[in-house]
């Protein structure tokens, strides 16, 4: 080591090598280098071995831009070992700018790993241990070597030779090739993980049961847990009601298939108690843990079926609905001696505080980003793509509904649903619609070309809505086409395609519809998003929700927009075609982020959090709106200003210039831009 080492000091440190890993925390992907390097070369030329389906699809948006600017390439892969799928050569022939050839030889096996980019006569170029996969451009261990080069080096005249050598000794990539080797191919068959009786808790759920234990040994009885859609929420639950044993038990939920899927995740982990249903079509009152609907359990006559203090332990799911008077009757019931609220979108609309009503008790929160850290979802590839023009207009919040259905767009969505694709064999998808009609009238039209989609709307028994999940979960069903009532509490892991046909008027919504895909599940390695962006007036909320940055703050979200990918924790990946990125951008420009609803919105959010008057710094620490945006709102200027007018228990008071000087210290120096200024100011007072 200390040889190794030394050697550093005999080597000249010039900028023409660099060596490339995966470690997004240090903002370093494999897969962001390579993503510049496409959106700017004239030409590119790649020798991989080993490309999936993935791997495609993380780079999928900045080849279809390549192909519109009409920039061609080549590609060498092969069929060693049998891993090219031949769903990989079938979407590599969609792409007619890139020249796609085959390596076959029996007697030598086909192992390079080599990214060329040419730009005018200098190269970029790429060379290491990284295949054309989501996890070796993103998550694994990887050690790539990048070279800069003049096209007169040697080494790029040794490197394009052997690419030439290459190309020579391999077989174009067309239909009849992949037909035979469709015939010979044999599928690697994915081995199901055996599930063991002692199921143990996750990262997450040994994290929170943790702080769960702590709240009641401080004599806490009630508690809120905050956990992104298929982080585990039932089973860390179950857990906690293994630990803690109480003689009864109710576990709340607002549709009878979920209180049938939760007690089955009960059963799973505890043996020594028994369970029921308790909902409109079954009554056990005797069990010792029960299931039941909010629906029936509200009711007088039936809540008094049970004693106050029948049930030790309840918890209560998607508990962010609880400011309905439903729940109110059922919460000022019942006596617990411990009670649970769990749900992955806390933040209301409707100005009831769930935070104080479980005494500002936060047990644990994970939000999308970090469970994606925790490796605890599927990745998922966002492609942000722009809607049809009708008649020269774009597609808008006011676009009437025969404009939506018209043959044009049907076309238009199924020619980007092909191109994206899914991940495994089959799709299993669903399309978010702004309206009933809109759904129904597009599922008409999929089955009439050849499709088999069911629209669901809130009008559908919850029958009719299972029966639907299954034919999707069983392969009988393409598309589900829903208006919203799928954006939570339901549970369909085989999905692997979403599609929003709707403006993002939510941020929660927009993550509660695209949670819908992110249950892990062996039948799939990612799921896609494909979100058809029109001229819709909020389109930066996207940015916000795939973020979950909620600062408001315009340039970093103009950042998001441009390198989310970098940004994402595991083999996420965020891409945007031209066109929406532009209207995206437009959106934030026009955005008002002083205006004083959202500033209003977002302070009475964090206090709610916090059970007191926020200080500026928590702002910053809970991930909420930038305080400069209260500076900057012209009728405001300081924080005191903002609080004096809107906050009740608030009641410092300044005199008029006093307030000046606050004013002027807020939108001078807050910005932080001469931090000499900011050290000096700090000097003085202390």
């Amino acid at each position: 080591m200390d040889t190794l080492l030394q050697s550093k000091t005999f080597i000249s440190n010039t900028n023409k090598t660099k060596l490339l890993t995966n470690n997004y925390k240090q903002g370093i992907k494999i897969l962001h280098e390579l993503i510049t390097q496409l959106n700017s070369c004239d030409t590119f030329y790649f020798s991989i071995a080993f490309i999936n389906k993935s791997g495609l699809a993380v780079i999928k948006q900045a080849l279809i831009d390549l192909k519109d600017k009409g920039i061609r390439g080549k590609i060498i892969t092969s069929t060693y070992l049998g891993f090219n799928h031949p769903n990989v050569f079938k979407e590599l022939l969609m792409f007619d700018n890139i020249e796609v050839r085959i390596f076959e030889n029996e007697q030598i096996g086909f192992h390079p790993k080599g990214y060329i980019f040419k730009h005018n006569n200098n190269f970029d170029i790429i060379v290491g241990s990284s295949n054309l996969t989501q996890s070796a451009l993103s998550t694994n261990q990887e050690w790539n070597i990048k070279i800069k080069a003049n096209i007169c080096d040697d080494i790029v005249t040794e490197i394009i030779d052997e690419f030439n050598m290459q190309w020579f000794h391999s077989i174009p990539l067309t239909k009849s090739w992949i037909s035979e080797y469709e015939k010979i191919y044999v599928p690697k068959i994915a081995i199901p993980t055996i599930k063991h009786q002692n199921i143990q808790p996750n990262l997450m759920q040994q994290e929170a049961l943790a702080s769960l234990k702590a709240l009641r040994n401080d004599y806490k009885d009630k508690a809120l847990l905050i956990s992104a859609t298929g982080t585990g929420k039932t089973y860390l639950s179950a857990f906690d009601v293994k630990n803690v044993d109480p003689k009864r038990m109710l576990f709340v939920v607002h549709r009878e298939n979920i209180a049938c899927d939760a007690m089955n995740t009960f059963k799973n982990l505890i043996m020594n108690h028994t369970f029921g249903i308790f909902t409109g079509s079954n009554k056990d009152i005797d069990s010792d843990y029960i299931f039941s609907t909010i629906q029936t359990i509200h009711k007088q006559k039936y809540r008094e079926t049970f004693k106050p203090d029948t049930f030790d332990y309840i918890i209560i799911d998607e508990v962010h609905r609880a400011g309905a008077n439903s729940y109110q009757e059922l919460i000022n019931y019942f006596k617990p001696k411990f009670l649970l609220g769990m749900s992955a979108t806390p933040e209301r609309t409707d100005n009831f505080d769930i935070y104080k009503m479980f005494d500002y008790n936060i047990a644990y929160e994970i939000r999308l980003q970090q469970a994606m850290e925790y490796d605890l979802l599927c990745p998922f590839h966002y492609y942000g793509i722009s809607d049809i023009s009708i008649n020269g207009i774009s597609i808008d919040d006011k676009t009437s509904f025969n404009n939506l259905v018209t043959s044009i767009r049907i076309n238009h969505i199924i020619d980007k649903i092909n191109l994206y694709g899914h991940s495994g064999n089959k799709v299993r998808g669903l399309i978010f619609c702004s309206r009933k009609d809109e759904a129904i009238e597009l599922s008409n039209l999929f089955n009439q070309r050849g499709y088999h989609t069911v629209a669901l709307t809130g009008d559908d028994s919850e029958t009719k809505r299972q029966k639907a999940i299954d034919k999707l979960e069983n392969d009988t069903l393409d598309y589900i086409f829903t208006v919203d009532i799928f954006n939570e509490g339901i549970d369909i892991p085989k999905v692997n395609q979403i599609i929003m046909l709707r403006p993002t008027q939510s941020a929660i919504i927009f993550v509660q519809q695209l949670g819908r895909g992110l249950r892990k599940n062996i039948s799939k390695d990612y799921v896609v998003i494909i979100d058809f962006i029109g001229n819709y007036e909020k389109n930066f909320l996207i940015p916000i929700a795939l973020s979950g940055n909620y600062t408001y703050n315009k340039d970093n979200l103009r950042r998001f927009v441009n390198e989310g990918s970098l940004l994402l924790p595991g083999a996420s990946t965020i891409n945007f075609d031209l066109i929406s990125k532009k209207k995206i951008y437009e959106s934030i420009d026009q955005a008002k982020f002083n205006d004083l609803k959202i500033i209003r919105d977002s302070y009475q959010e964090l206090k709610y959090k916090l059970g007191k008057i926020p200080n500026l710094s928590d702002f910053d620490k809970y991930n909420s709106i930038d305080p400069l945006r209260i500076f900057q709102n012209k009728s405001l200027g300081s924080y005191h200003k903002f609080l004096s007018k809107y906050e009740k228990e608030y009641s410092i008071k300044f005199t008029p210039l006093q307030e000046k000087y606050l004013e002027y210290v807020s939108n001078k120096f807050a910005v932080g831009k001469r931090i000499h200024e900011l050290l000096t100011i700090k000097l003085c007072i202390e």
